[in-house]
């Protein structure tokens, strides 16, 4: 009996071990569950964006977490990140938080630099490299002074085949999708792929065809974007153009003036007395091309420039209902009507610079 008796009691106490040891056990595991997969992040409608600059620390990052008050446990997040070594391994960047997330997941996202990326949008009127700077680092991390400096190093822009005068050949009108934390220097390298890639081999035997360089072929699309915004008039617009230049009469183009003058407000009329202002690119008073473009053109003047349109026009002025679009003539005269007509409808609506 006592030896039966012995033998319960160490059964019981095994049991008791066993089912201290299982609770134990239960109970990391359910630790360890919360810790790393359960959701930690709650209903959102939308992923919720966080930034974190670049050489961040863990305690900036928590910071940027707290401000967005959607972590369900934030003590939870704390020991995960601590056990992933977290705080030794941020990395900056944009990056989006979705619904039910887990710890796990968005200490791997910040751990590994898993950003979402931002649009880089060029677009809009871009005739200054200050302006060029502000538009290029809109959406990412660098700010435009960076990038200034970055545009402004001819050492850097060299190799590429431009300097000061060409820059703005290289850009072209789009959208791309770059990440936040992108430097300045990789932001011209990534877009000067975009550049090559667009002067396909096709394209550049086009160029020669006509007779212009890439350069020339910017420069000239830069001219016809700022004479007219109407896409089907571009193509004979350049095609003015492309005569004078054929038989080396002067462009002769307002907006090379209105360059030349760098006005910090627009300037809506031009004057005879701009025509005399001294700069290269007064194209009253120089022949051929300016020395580069005067903006960044569009991708539909580029197009227009290598598929100029085939006339024997020489002029062209705007129509005096301003409705953006142009009258097209062969001869001076009536030309200088066409012009009159355009300057009679800018004094009826006081336009007079």
């Amino acid at each position: 009996m006592n030896k039966k008796r012995g033998f319960k009691r160490a059964l019981i106490a095994i049991g008791v071990v066993l089912l201290a040891l299982g609770a134990a056990s239960g109970g990391v595991a359910l630790r360890y569950y919360y810790t790393f997969h359960h959701p930690n992040i709650g209903p959102l409608e939308e992923p919720v964006v966080i930034y974190v600059p670049t050489h961040a620390t863990f305690d900036t990052l928590l910071d940027s977490l707290d401000a967005q008050h959607f972590l369900l446990k934030r003590n939870s997040f704390i020991r995960a990140a601590n056990k992933e070594q977290l705080p030794e391994r941020v990395k900056g960047g944009r990056y989006e938080l979705t619904s039910g997330m887990n710890n796990k997941a968005i200490v791997r996202t910040f751990a590994l630099g898993l950003q979402s990326p931002v649009n880089l949008v060029i677009s809009g009127n871009i005739r200054s490299v200050e302006r060029l700077s502000a538009v290029l680092t809109r959406n990412i991390e660098a700010d435009s002074l960076s990038m200034l400096l970055v545009l402004t190093n001819e050492e850097f822009i060299r190799p590429m085949g431009f300097d000061s005068t060409s820059l703005f050949c290289l850009f072209l009108p789009n959208t791309y999708q770059v990440y936040w934390t992108t430097p300045a220097e990789k932001i011209i390298e990534r877009l000067y792929k975009e550049y090559n890639t667009f002067w396909s081999e096709e394209r550049r035997n086009k160029a020669a065809s006509i007779g212009l360089s890439l350069h020339q072929v910017s420069t000239l699309a830069s001219i016809v974007y700022e004479e007219t915004r109407y896409q089907p008039e571009m193509a004979t617009v350049a095609g003015v153009y492309m005569n004078r230049l054929r038989i080396r009469m002067p462009l002769q183009a307002d907006p090379t003036l209105i360059f030349s003058l760098r006005e910090s407000t627009p300037i809506r009329r031009v004057l005879s007395r701009d025509r005399k202002v001294d700069s290269p690119y007064n194209t009253y008073m120089h022949r051929g091309l300016p020395p580069g473009p005067i903006c960044v053109p569009s991708i539909a003047t580029l197009e227009a420039v290598l598929n100029y349109e085939t006339h024997n026009y020489l002029y062209f002025c705007a129509k005096s209902d301003f409705s953006g679009s142009h009258i097209f003539t062969t001869n001076y005269n009536d030309h200088l009507r066409n012009a009159r007509a355009y300057h009679r409808a800018l004094n009826e609506r006081g336009i007079m610079r």
